[in-house]
């Protein structure tokens, strides 16, 4: 089975070609780099406006049937920032975890990482993880969280992800 990965660009600027689109094409080439198990991009790029990220996280969750939601851009203070708020408002379950491993993890490089405000969430059998805008970022925190994500996925009865052990070992649970 293709895993079908979401990968969601937050950007007014981006949305309306001034801006050249980073953030998703480094997730897409994380996600080169670190799955072996066969995946599929499905890209968006929405300007940063609740309602419309609530629509295409929805969207990618319920018709797309994507079983990884990956957010870029729009998870700092500005006014304007505000995935999170959508993500936390199309989700049955919150995982903060996430958002707390990437904080962590971003503020031994800047001390601005405090600033940020990722967050996880779980829709039906779709796990969504904001992450920042940055590619090195971007890279930092998909290290730091991917460990977890195809176990998550099990959980909530999705595809089988596998990585490329040189780079991200996969946790899961031993069998008895």
């Amino acid at each position: 089975m293709t895993a079908r990965i979401g990968i969601l660009t937050v950007s007014d600027r981006a949305s309306r070609g001034e801006y050249e689109d980073r953030g998703g094409p480094a997730i897409h080439e994380y996600f080169a780099d670190v799955l072996t198990s066969a995946w599929e991009p499905v890209p968006r790029v929405i300007p940063d406006d609740q309602a419309g990220i609530e629509a295409a996280l929805i969207e990618l969750c319920d018709q797309e049937h994507c079983c990884l939601v990956v957010t870029t851009g729009g998870t700092g203070p500005a006014p304007r920032d505000v995935t999170p708020e959508a993500t936390a408002a199309v989700s049955q379950k919150l995982m903060p975890g996430f958002g707390e491993l990437m904080r962590k993890v971003s503020l031994e490089k800047v001390p601005t990482a405090i600033l940020s405000r990722q967050t996880a969430g779980i829709r039906g059998s779709s796990l969504i993880i904001n992450l920042p805008g940055q590619p090195k970022a971007i890279h930092e925190c998909l290290d730091a969280v991917m460990p977890a994500v195809p176990y998550c996925i099990d959980l909530i009865e999705g595809p089988y992800l596998e990585t490329n052990q040189q780079r991200i070992i996969a946790f899961r649970p031993k069998k008895k």
